[in-house]
């Protein structure tokens, strides 16, 4: 006699037809991973799949102690964290983040297929004060699915079959990459998405075709109609350095790989990235990479 699926949400859990889902049980978290120094500081607590979830809801008044990253594929939903409430599509994700209260559900009519990964450690905390991560609180769209797809499939083939140290460390050491395909989505993919690429990435993206030139912080903010002072408030939040420091650094990345790569003279460097002066450029170059170009091209390097 064939057994009939109750679909819907369970004590936070949804039951339905074609449900993937793996939890890590918590004997093997506490004995596998939390004693290993590398595992125990970012590491999979679950991952799963729900088919056309309908009747998913759970609501969190303390949230959980990890992260929840979600991913719709088809149909729609919805989350709210705290008193703010999100709208969610296909090819869209969101980030759950620990420790704040939070609901979410699939659209009666329309019910969403999702993909979720929940994770923890002891890292998580200051992975969740960076700028790029707090963005995806919010809704955000991600291509590249099919590269997604095949590393959701790597973990989770690998954790059904059991929880032996090679698996817990091959699908723990997937997840790093796993949540740069969402949080970085427009790097990995820029060829396809170059136009829903934000402000600053747009700009880095034009330092990088423009190194040969002398590009002023009013060249770069009142290309991106910014005021100055508000565009390297935008930069330093999403890089951690002022426009024309990174700029800069760029400048002496590519400068170092002609020295490594080319027999050009050092004068000929500076003039390609955009310095009259050699000896001003030797001391930019000394200054981010901490050694004059001269030695630097002597050095022998693996």
């Amino acid at each position: 006699m064939d057994v009939e699926v109750k679909v819907g949400s369970r004590k936070n859990v949804w039951h339905g037809l074609g449900r993937q889902r793996i939890e890590i049980p918590k004997s093997v978290l506490k004995s596998r991973v939390l004693q290993d120094e590398w595992l125990k500081q970012l590491y999979i607590c679950g991952l799963g799949y729900y088919p056309k979830a309908k009747g998913h809801y759970t609501f969190r008044k303390n949230g959980l102690p990890e992260n929840f990253l979600f991913y719709c594929v088809d149909g729609s939903g919805w989350y709210s964290i705290g008193d703010k409430r999100f709208e969610v599509k296909p090819n869209e994700y969101f980030i759950l983040p620990a420790g704040v209260e939070h609901a979410y559900g699939s659209e009666d009519n329309n019910p969403w297929s999702i993909y979720w990964v929940h994770y923890g450690g002891t890292s998580l905390a200051n992975i969740n004060k960076m700028h790029t991560v707090q963005e995806h609180f919010s809704p955000a769209y991600v291509k590249g699915g099919e590269e997604i797809f095949s590393l959701f499939a790597k973990m989770y083939r690998t954790l059904e079959l059991g929880y032996s140290n090679d698996n817990l460390v091959f699908a723990n050491m997937c997840l790093p990459y796993f949540l740069s395909l969402f949080l970085y989505s427009q790097r990995h993919f820029s060829g396809e998405s170059s136009g829903k690429m934000d402000v600053i990435d747009n700009a880095i993206m034009y330092m990088r075709e423009h190194l040969h030139e002398n590009l002023t912080l009013h060249d770069l903010s009142s290309r991106y109609n910014y005021s100055a002072s508000r565009f390297s408030s935008l930069f330093k939040q999403k890089t951690g350095y002022a426009p024309i420091d990174y700029f800069i650094q760029m400048k002496m990345q590519k400068a170092s790989q002609h020295l490594d790569f080319t027999d050009k003279l050092v004068k000929d460097i500076a003039i390609s990235m955009g310095f009259d002066d050699p000896y001003y450029f030797s001391k930019r170059f000394t200054k981010v990479i901490g050694m004059p170009p001269t030695k630097y091209r002597t050095i022998k390097k693996d």
